[in-house]
């Protein structure tokens, strides 16, 4: 798991004659810098020329060399449709970077070499003659850069087209099955190469569509060389779950059915669909965020204690978590889910369209863009205790967290103040994952004065202004990892598997019942009215979180 803290603020060009420093302003050669350096490798981008390697990836592997964490011996090579040059292809990496970074950054910076000499194939999914050119450029590269035939593999493309590229990796020997290296086990040899596949998500489309990806992939790669990203694991946040449960004595021995009542997750968004109203259309909020990233932060919170933090011993505790989840009878969906789907409404005082006038969106759709479910893990420390999930589009705000909120008191030591009808409002432990990342406990003090009254307060940190640091980005956490050969933070084949096992009932009723249409929520409000029944019908109700992580009021 990654350990290291990245920085976020960037310190203005150095002038000429000075020490040459990262974009997080440290010395090249800083302790901190140096503190990971992975293997000598070649990152081969498939879907190059498209959106999400100019926003998230040629920036975070810019940061990362200006980082000084990823060795001189590297290279990237860039595989796509379209017919660019190796200086075509340069070009729009080095306007990535200007466009997240600022103009001249990639012109004006030592650690800017790397994304200079950047190469480029072209080449089509399916067409070997494209994957040969890819080989002989790769052993071009192992021959000027040192790179030792070590290669990652980002599929950076739509779903469908996993499975052909790897299908291609494969027929050129450029993919050996086998050991994937890194840690686990031991290190490759002087004269061991590693090839590693990144798949970006979705992972399958259903429960079938999962299992037959997994096995396209197995013909050519063991699970070992797999990694299957999906970024909310490599919030900073996220990873500091478990450190927060087995690194403090005060929270694991009430971690439990005991003392917690139940435990809410929520990925709030105040943007639409935006420019992915095809693919919205395909998958849906359930798909998009629920079953992917919510079940992955519902296992981490769940978890037992590992053994270590080796890979395979976190992700296993992870699967049994997932498993443990009870199945949803199909014909009961009704009390273990809602869905709804934004209409025209108003955020921070600017009208919105709603979701059937978003652009590549059918007029008369049926997708929802909001999905709630309650889940129940029917294991000896949760029994009883309901993990309710949510995500949308056009909510109020842009949040993601995880509230774990304890039981009351059992004794009304307060009905004489008046407060809350004589109940004391419940403690709460909430881990902010977006967009201020940090923890606070809501605990109740007493308000100065004679008479006893009681005032919550909370105890809050954030990394931006407590430890005055900000993580690496998603990213550059998950990039760093893939390339050190640490799969912590990835899906393995059989979480994916269990997590549509769990989603499967709830798709299956909302394909078969259409008719009865998705109920409908105003933009800026927090969900249809479906979604509050589901809580209320267990006597709780949902938080109203804001940005800044207190809660609102209504």
């Amino acid at each position: 798991m990654s350990a290291s803290i990245g920085y976020e603020e960037r310190e203005p060009k150095e002038e000429e004659g000075t020490t040459p420093r990262t974009a997080a302003g440290l010395p090249l050669e800083s302790p901190l810098a140096v503190a990971r350096r992975p293997d000598p490798c070649a990152i081969v981008i498939f879907g190059a020329t498209g959106d999400l390697t100019s926003r998230k990836l040629v920036p975070a592997l810019f940061d990362l060399i200006c980082h000084g964490v990823i060795p001189h011996e590297f290279a990237i090579v860039g595989f796509g449709r379209r017919p660019w040059s190796d200086d075509d292809f340069r070009k729009v990496v080095a306007e990535a970077v200007d466009d997240f970074y600022g103009a001249g950054m990639v012109a004006g910076r030592e650690c800017g070499q790397i994304l200079r000499e950047a190469r480029y194939v072209v080449g089509e999914p399916d067409d070997p003659a494209g994957f040969k050119q890819l080989a002989a450029v790769l052993d071009e590269v192992d021959t000027t850069y040192g790179t030792r035939g070590n290669r990652i593999f980002y599929l950076a493309t739509p779903p469908s087209l996993f499975a052909p590229i790897v299908g291609q990796l494969g027929a050129v020997g450029l993919a050996r099955r086998g050991w994937g290296g890194g840690w686990g086990g031991d290190r490759a040899g002087p004269h061991e190469s590693w090839q590693r596949v990144v798949v970006e998500k979705p992972f399958g489309h259903d429960p079938e569509s999962a299992q037959q990806l997994n096995t396209a992939i197995h013909e050519v790669f063991d699970e070992s060389q797999i990694y299957r990203i999906d970024h909310y694991l490599a919030k900073e946040t996220v990873q500091n779950i478990q450190v927060l449960r087995f690194a403090n004595g005060i929270f694991e021995p009430i971690w439990n059915r005991r003392y917690v009542d139940h435990v809410q997750i929520t990925a709030a968004e105040s943007l639409g669909v935006e420019h992915r109203g095809a693919y919205y259309e395909e998958a849906g909020a359930l798909r998009d965020m629920i079953q992917n990233h919510l079940i992955q932060l519902l296992a981490l919170t769940a978890m037992e204690p590992p053994v270590s933090f080796s890979s395979d011993a976190v992700r296993d505790e992870k699967v049994k978590v997932v498993k443990a989840i009870r199945p949803i009878p199909v014909s009961q969906v009704d009390l273990y889910a809602a869905r709804g789907q934004y209409v025209q409404g108003t955020i921070d005082g600017q009208a919105v369209p709603g979701y059937r006038q978003e652009d590549r969106v059918s007029p008369t759709s049926v997708t929802e863009t909001y999905a709630a479910v309650k889940l129940l893990i029917d294991n000896w420390r949760w029994q009883g205790v309901p993990f309710y999930l949510r995500t949308g589009k056009r909510l109020p705000h842009r949040v993601t967290e995880i509230a774990v909120q304890f039981k009351r008191p059992p004794h009304l030591l307060f009905r004489e103040t008046g407060l809350h009808g004589d109940r004391v409002p419940p403690n709460q432990l909430i881990l902010r994952i977006q967009p201020d990342e940090g923890i606070s406990l809501c605990v109740e003090a007493k308000q100065p004065g004679q008479a006893i009254r009681l005032q919550r307060v909370d105890l809050q940190f954030s990394y931006g202004s407590t430890l005055n640091e900000l993580p690496f980005s998603a990213y550059e956490t998950l990039l760093l990892d893939c390339m050190e050969g640490d799969s912590t933070l990835f899906n393995r084949a059989d979480q994916v598997e269990e997590a549509w096992r769990v989603v499967a009932p709830i798709l299956e009723a909302w394909k078969t019942a259409p008719a009865r249409g998705v109920a409908i929520y105003e933009a800026g409000s927090w969900g249809p009215e479906a979604s509050d029944a589901l809580l209320a019908h267990d006597g709780r109700q949902w938080r109203r979180p804001s940005p800044a992580g207190d809660v609102e009021a209504g």
